[in-house]
């Protein structure tokens, strides 16, 4: 379970997150919305000590992710909402190899995990194919396969859908949809529900670092637009 109490981080003087307290199930599909600047990256980037709180804590399994930041990196892979951003190697392969490889594993338990994170994906014959000449919805698929070879209990995405083309978008939604059947816990950032609201169990709105809203997507959604957020449906 992730559990957040009491969060404060701020930017300069202005609070970002203002003592927002949460907790997240393991095996939940999670949506978490809201609108510009209201706090979301901000708060999923505390999830795996990306950021440190002013005040607060951000707990995974009974641990404080601050004390223990390896732990936390472990148990919760993190997709960002530019996944050039996170590639560290030129070929597919190599870079879904590169967080196993920092957990001291051996090569052929690398080997396997690079295997079947490839294969959640379908990019399982593309090991030696170069980043940089994939279509934007195929490095989607490297960074989630990336996050997956981690073997984590949680898998953060933040906007995995912006810039996608219809394929590439279904694609992905169909592999989310297949890791929350598995069990594991998928926490989607967006300001953009569409096609995610039916699959999610538990949708949380965020308005100036706070929870506003948290309640099943079919519950949320008439409430969305007094938050700036569009409803889906319209």
């Amino acid at each position: 379970m992730i559990e957040i109490r009491d969060l404060v981080y701020r930017y300069g003087d202005a609070a970002a997150l203002d003592g927002l307290s949460l907790s997240i199930p393991d095996g939940q599909y999670c949506l978490l919305v809201g609108p510009n600047g209201s706090g979301k990256t901000t708060l999923v980037r505390h999830f795996n000590a990306l950021l440190t709180p002013d005040s607060g804590t951000v707990t995974v399994d009974e641990t404080d992710v601050t004390d223990d930041p390896v732990v936390a990196r472990t148990q919760i892979g993190m997709v960002f909402q530019h996944p050039r951003d996170q590639f560290v190697a030129a070929t597919v392969g190599a870079d879904v190899a590169f967080g196993p490889e920092n957990l001291g594993l051996d090569r052929s338990e690398i080997d396997h995990r690079v295997a079947a994170a490839l294969d959640a994906v379908d990019l399982d014959g593309a090991r030696e194919r170069r980043i940089d000449a994939l279509s934007g919805g195929e490095q989607a698929r490297v960074a989630i396969a990336g996050a997956l070879a981690m073997e984590p209990s949680y898998l953060v995405l933040d906007e995995p859908l912006v810039g996608l083309d219809w394929p590439a978008r279904e694609s992905v939604l169909d592999h989310l949809d297949a890791l929350a059947a598995d069990g594991t816990g998928v926490i989607v950032v967006t300001h953009d529900l569409r096609d995610l609201h039916e699959r999610a169990d538990r949708l949380v709105a965020l308005h100036e670092g706070q929870v506003v809203l948290d309640e099943s997507p079919s519950d949320a959604l008439g409430a969305l637009p007094d938050l700036g957020v569009r409803d889906p449906r319209c």
